[in-house]
This record gives C-alpha cells, structure tokens and sequence, in this order.
C-alpha cells in the first residue's frame, strides 16, 4: 500500500505521538509498504528518509502540556502538495481535533482517511467550542482507532461515533539488555528506583516522588533515585531539599540508556496524575523487566491490568507511594513473579503484533471507501 500518515506535533521535540509514527512507519516499510510522514520539523533538524519536514511549529499550551503545532495558509498549502504527490491508497492523520497538520490534511484528503485518537481528558474548553465544526471534518474518517479506552472515551463523548481500541505499540526485543547496568543498579539494602518524564510538567509527578524520598530513605538510607527527562533541574532541586543528594539527574538519555536504566533500577515508578491515554513507558519498563509502581489513574490500570504487571498507588498521594515502594523492596519473590509476568504481557503490545491490528483497520477504510464507489456508480 502507498501510505501517508500526518503527524500533529513538531517531530524536534520528542514524544510519544511522534515516537508511536516513526515506530509505525518504520515496521510498515519493513513489510513492504511505501510510507510517508509529513511532520512540522524546524531547520536543520535531522528527520528520517520518510519524513516531509513542513518547518518549525508554534507552542501551544495543550491537555497540562505543551504542543508545538503548525498550522496557516503556507502549512496547509505544503500539506495539499504532499497529499497531490503522494496519491496514497490510505491516509492516517493522528490527532485530528488538534489544529495542525492532521487536521489540515484531513480536510484536504481525497482518499480513504483512519484517524487515531491519543488523548485523553475529563473535559476541553476547545472541543467543547469546536466539537461542532470538528463533527462534520471527521466524518470524512472511514475507521477510527483509539489507543485506549480512555482515548475513545474522550474521542467519543466530545465526537461521536466509534473507535477501534489498538493500543500504542513498543519494540518489546530492543528493551532487552544482556544484564543490569552497574550505573544504575542496586542491593537489597541499597535499592535503585526511576523515574521517567518532562522534570517540569507537573501531570509526570516528579514533585509526587519527591514528596515519597524522606519516607523511602528512612526505611532504604541507602536508597538511591535516578531522574531522566528534560527540564530545569534547579527547581527539582528546590522540591527535594535536604534528599537532593539521593537524586541523580540524567537529563535526557539515549534509547540504550533508558533501555539500560529500566532493565537495572528495583524500581520504576510511574507516578503520573492524569492526562495519559496509555502509558508507553509502562510497556517499555515491563518490556525491560522493570517492577513498576504506578499512580492509578484509569490509563495506567488499564497496561497493568488492575496490578497484575505492577502496583499501584493512590494519585497524587506521596506518602502512599512510599509505602507501596517500601512494601514491594521488601517482597523480593513476588516482584520477581510480576517481572517476569509482565515481560510475557508486554508482547501484545509488540509492534509485531499493533501493525497487523493497524493494517486491519486501513484494510476496512479502503474497502469500505471502494463498496461506496460502487454504489454511487450504481
């Protein structure tokens, strides 16, 4: 199939929409398929083969976050001539009610269309405005697919229609490591935990674990904690107080040395308070052989299957993270039991496994596209 999948967010500024695209791109080209990707991508940024760069995006305070879109006459004009250029048999626009390239490129297809829904929120003033503008672009869609529940609840209450749930997928093989990494290990009396995520997005929770150090290295003195992700570190540094000498921080890592952190810590904790669709880092912790403590926000419930791959903790709640922290350091049977049932969980969300489900879907959209050409020709 010739395939073009529109990505909302600058494709400079890493996360998990875009990392979701290239992953999908690249297994799709693996089996045979063309694909391209247009993308908003400032200059001199380096991009894959498959990507069409549109320029830089803009900041846009979006769902606790910050997303860099691009939108305007020159955006949508690149996006018309992609679309011209690429006579693609499919196009799948991720996020479709975020105004930037999906949405433009959906307005702008002539062939069959699958969208697919990320986000997940409790409320939007902006969908709640837009909903009726949006309702009439997406029904251009011949499938949607959500990649959680809580994704196709928001695409649903604020859209209409349904969705297929397929969730995000993860290279489970490339989380393998060949055995823990010094740096970041361990012992009994002196475990290691980690943790993942933007330092200075509140919604990751870093001031929640911060508030769970003190208790932690009460019972673990020689407890230490190893923090990856962008961010401004001084003001951590001012959350954790007198614990800051427990902390490293690493900044942001290469895929080997998060691979590395999460096949070597006790620990990863997930202590996350809303706003999250899924939880890639979940599958990629479970996938690495991670014992994961997670907030028990309804998304995170959901990829630990009600803790089965994991424990969780009440949201927002230190102190009960702490505890759960310290209970499991002290089961070392049953977090070896968990490990290794969630390293086996994990592969349902392989990309071995999320393409095929994909492809499924742009299957349906191109067949259902042809039944109606048909009809109308009738």
């Amino acid at each position: 199939m010739k395939i073009g999948i529109a990505c909302p967010y600058s494709w400079d500024v890493p996360g998990g929409v875009q990392f979701h695209i290239r992953d999908l791109a690249e297994e799709l080209i693996a089996r045979g398929h063309s694909v391209s990707v247009i993308a908003p991508a400032s200059e001199g940024t380096e991009v894959p083969d498959f990507v069409e760069a549109t320029g830089a995006a803009i900041p846009i305070p979006y769902n606790g976050s910050v997303a860099r879109l691009a939108f305007g006459p020159r955006v949508n004009w690149q996006v018309r001539k992609w679309l011209q250029n690429g006579d693609f048999d499919v196009l799948h626009v991720h996020e479709p009610f975020v105004p930037s390239l999906s949405m433009l490129a959906l307005m702008s297809a002539e062939c069959p269309v699958v969208a697919t829904f990320h986000t997940a929120m409790d409320r939007s003033k902006f969908l709640s405005i837009a909903s009726p503008l949006l309702v009439p672009v997406l029904e251009k869609t011949r499938a949607r697919i959500a990649v959680s529940e809580e994704a196709r609840r928001t695409a649903v209450e604020h859209l209409g229609g349904d969705a297929y749930v397929i969730p995000n997928g993860v290279s489970v093989k490339s989380f393998k490591t060949s055995g823990p990494d010094p740096r970041f290990s361990g012992t009994p009396g002196k475990p290691t935990i980690g943790f993942l995520g933007r330092i200075d997005e509140p919604r990751k929770g870093l001031p929640i674990l911060a508030g769970a150090v003190a208790p932690i290295l009460k019972e673990y003195p020689g407890a230490r904690f190893f923090v990856a992700g962008r961010g401004d570190n001084e003001k951590a540094l001012d959350i954790l107080g007198e614990n800051a000498q427990a902390v490293t921080f690493l900044g942001s890592v290469s895929e080997e040395d998060k691979a590395a952190l999460l096949s070597s810590v006790d620990i990863y904790v997930a202590p996350q308070t809303g706003g999250e669709s899924f939880g890639i880092v979940l599958i990629e912790a479970m996938s690495a052989g991670s014992f994961v403590v997670s907030s028990d926000i309804p998304a995170f419930q959901a990829v630990l299957d009600h803790g089965t791959f994991g424990d969780h903790f009440k949201s927002e709640d230190s102190d009960d993270l702490a505890r759960v922290i310290i209970s499991a350091l002290g089961e070392t049977e049953r977090r070896a039991e968990t490990i290794e049932a969630a390293r086996v969980g994990a592969w349902r969300y392989d990309w071995s496994t999320v393409a095929s489900q994909i492809l499924s879907v742009y299957s349906i959209a191109v067949k259902t596209a042809s039944q109606d050409v048909g009809e109308w020709n009738k």
